[in-house]
């Protein structure tokens, strides 16, 4: 009995300690203050820095280095967002975050990757998306006169100063939009999205490297990464409404038969109820009489 109210008690509790004080459900999140223990092939580029308290990364064309954790995520829509500092990024060098299936490839799906490069149009942003079915998009900061790409004016990111990025995917519209601020200011950077055409799937774990980058060696993008979650909306629970018949014309379930009854004579004079004695005052004489019960056998005792 006992161990079945303690199971209860943990399936009341369990979904109430994943939503977070912003009404989120939490699907990973950490902050660098201790060790994250995330798996990487290049603990000497990608490892975290316990006196910044951070996460630093040293990211290589061609070397295929990794570093990732795991994430448990049955699909729908999510948030992933980080702080970014970026030291170095050489021309022909990008860094790159995001959420991705097993196999951490930028050009197999499904992934969806947030990237700052420097390119001949400068240090520009990207946003990048494969679905597990291989459609591929992609967008970045500089303006393009291509159909669909972004048209605004060219925007180019600088080093040494923090970002805080944010890659949003609406399962809805299927959107997978990138947010880029300052995070001392919170001043708007840059923002866009692309349509994946259909939802994504099967993704399940976040993180950084050059697996699926083929660019020439000895060119990094170095720098640290900060307070890192993804998320997912609450579900939505629905109060179902029960529905109310207006309807006069249905018979009743039972109908009542007359009966006659012989007239009685009321009385002219009310009877003077009996006082009723209350709980309290029941328990306080019945004590009373028990002390009575006890003194009286007590006497008897005295006199024999």
């Amino acid at each position: 009995m006992i161990a079945t109210m303690i199971a209860a008690v943990v399936l009341i509790v369990c979904p109430i300690q994943a939503l977070s004080s912003d009404g989120q459900i939490t699907l990973y999140q950490t902050t660098f203050s201790t060790d994250p223990h995330w798996t990487t092939n290049n603990p000497r580029s990608d490892y975290w820095d316990s006196n910044t308290g951070m996460y630093h990364f040293a990211i290589e064309p061609s070397t295929g280095n990794y570093a990732w954790v795991p994430v448990e995520y049955d699909g729908g829509s999510f948030t992933l967002e980080y702080d970014l500092i970026l030291e170095q990024v050489d021309d022909g060098a990008t860094f790159r975050l995001g959420f991705t299936g097993p196999e951490m490839d930028r050009l197999k799906g499904p992934n969806a990757l947030t990237e700052f490069t420097t390119t001949k149009y400068g240090k520009i942003m990207q946003l990048h998306v494969v679905t597990q079915n291989a459609k591929m998009s992609d967008v970045d900061s500089h303006t393009s006169l291509d159909t669909g790409a972004y048209s605004g004016p060219t925007v180019n990111y600088v080093t040494n100063t923090t970002y805080h990025v944010m890659m949003v995917y609406d399962n809805d519209k299927n959107t997978l939009t990138e947010r880029v601020t300052e995070k001392m200011t919170g001043k708007p950077i840059w923002s866009y999205y692309v349509n994946t055409g259909e939802p994504l799937k099967f993704m399940n774990r976040i993180y950084l490297g050059s697996v699926g980058d083929y660019g020439q060696m000895f060119k990094y993008a170095i720098g640290e990464i900060d307070n890192v979650r993804l998320y997912a909306p609450a579900p939505v629970t629905e109060t179902p409404t029960i529905a109310i018949s207006s309807s006069t014309t249905s018979p009743p379930l039972y109908t009542p038969h007359p009966t006659t009854r012989k007239p009685t004579t009321v009385p002219t004079t009310s009877p003077t109820p009996t006082p009723k004695s209350s709980p309290s005052i029941i328990v306080a004489c019945a004590a009373l009489g028990i002390i009575g019960a006890a003194a009286g056998i007590q006497k008897m005792r005295k006199n024999r």
